[in-house]
């Protein structure tokens, strides 16, 4: 029987989930839930290259299953866990790394970065090494498309590489993966207008802790001096663009319009904004609570994800075994 497309993907626990983390990723990932044979997991490996609070890389790790949970995700229908209780994972990235070149590598954006800073010296191997690993969490599960945001296609680009040049070597042996990126919300804004991220502390957690909480996030929106009476264009208008990806279609037509004549201006917008995503996010900030709540249960959820994934992982290490030439298990 043909199996249906397997999808995968993976979220680093370094903090709080936000906006950009919901659109660009969480819920783009549990849509495929009903259409794919679903495996994401929590990416505590990565996180080790910029953590090292061990207890807060637990708290953040249950905070993110709680966080798929309340927004959708069924255990049922979707593979998810951590991404270190599948040590398969590992040794498929030695294999990879044994048929990459660092000239791959150097292309990575955290090596540029780090290259035009001056701070290649203070840029660790595991950094370096990231592309591998995140190829092999893709590669391990036979995946067919990875839903991501338009800034970690080069990821999946990478992935394809590796794979390319195993199979070049051995055979047929790992399965050619493509990304998956919803144009619309490829990038979502922060709350000084730059990409929403962590790094620069733009961002708007998806579940604030209360009504208040988000109108407070939606005031502190950058704007221009621009007053009450004169017109914005809503798509160079930061409030909007976040907006419309939280409202209903027929509300961000509406602010679209306002915005545009004369009489509604930022503060009527953030105040829209901040109602909307209490809208949008309460019920699901309730749910996440209750789970947070039972944290036995999340590991519970984890622990039986991650045995589903180890019978994919195993399949597919050993099958990569044999190719390269090592013993079966």
């Amino acid at each position: 029987m043909t199996r249906r497309h397997r999808s995968l993907s993976g979220i680093k626990p370094t903090g709080t989930p936000h906006l950009g983390n919901l659109y660009g990723m969480i819920l783009p990932a549990i849509a495929l839930q009903e259409t794919h044979d679903s495996y994401y997991f929590v990416a505590d490996y990565h996180a080790l290259t910029t953590g090292r609070d061990a207890a807060k890389l637990r708290e953040n790790s249950l905070e993110i299953t709680a966080t798929f949970l309340a927004l959708g995700l069924d255990p049922a229908r979707a593979t998810l866990f951590r991404q270190s209780d599948v040590p398969e994972v590992l040794e498929l990235a030695w294999l990879l790394a044994c048929v990459t070149g660092v000239g791959l590598l150097q292309r990575a954006h955290a090596y540029k970065a780090a290259l035009e800073a001056e701070k290649i010296g203070e840029l660790s191997l595991g950094t370096f090494y990231y592309p591998v690993l995140m190829a092999a969490d893709i590669l391990l599960y036979d995946a067919d498309v990875v839903p991501v945001g338009r800034d970690q296609v080069q990821h999946i680009e990478m992935a394809q590489d590796m794979a390319g040049h195993l199979n070049a070597i051995y055979g047929e042996v790992l399965h050619r993966p493509e990304p998956l990126v919803r144009a619309e919300v490829a990038v979502v804004p922060g709350l000084d207008g730059r990409k929403m991220s962590k790094s620069y502390y733009n961002t708007i957690p998806i579940f604030a802790p209360s009504a208040k909480a988000f109108e407070k996030l939606a005031k502190l929106v950058v704007t221009d001096s621009r007053g009450v009476d004169d017109p914005v264009d809503p798509d160079t208008c930061t409030v909007y663009q976040i907006y419309k990806l939280v409202a209903e279609p027929a509300e961000a037509e509406a602010m679209a319009a306002g915005l545009r004549g004369p009489g509604y201006g930022y503060g009527h917008a953030k105040a829209a904004l901040g109602k909307a995503l209490e809208a949008r996010l309460g019920p699901a900030r309730e749910r996440y609570q209750s789970w947070m709540a039972r944290p036995d249960e999340l590991r519970d959820v984890l622990d039986e994800g991650a045995r589903k994934a180890r019978v994919v992982a195993r399949e597919v290490l050993g099958r990569a075994r044999e190719k390269v030439g090592l013993p079966p298990r």
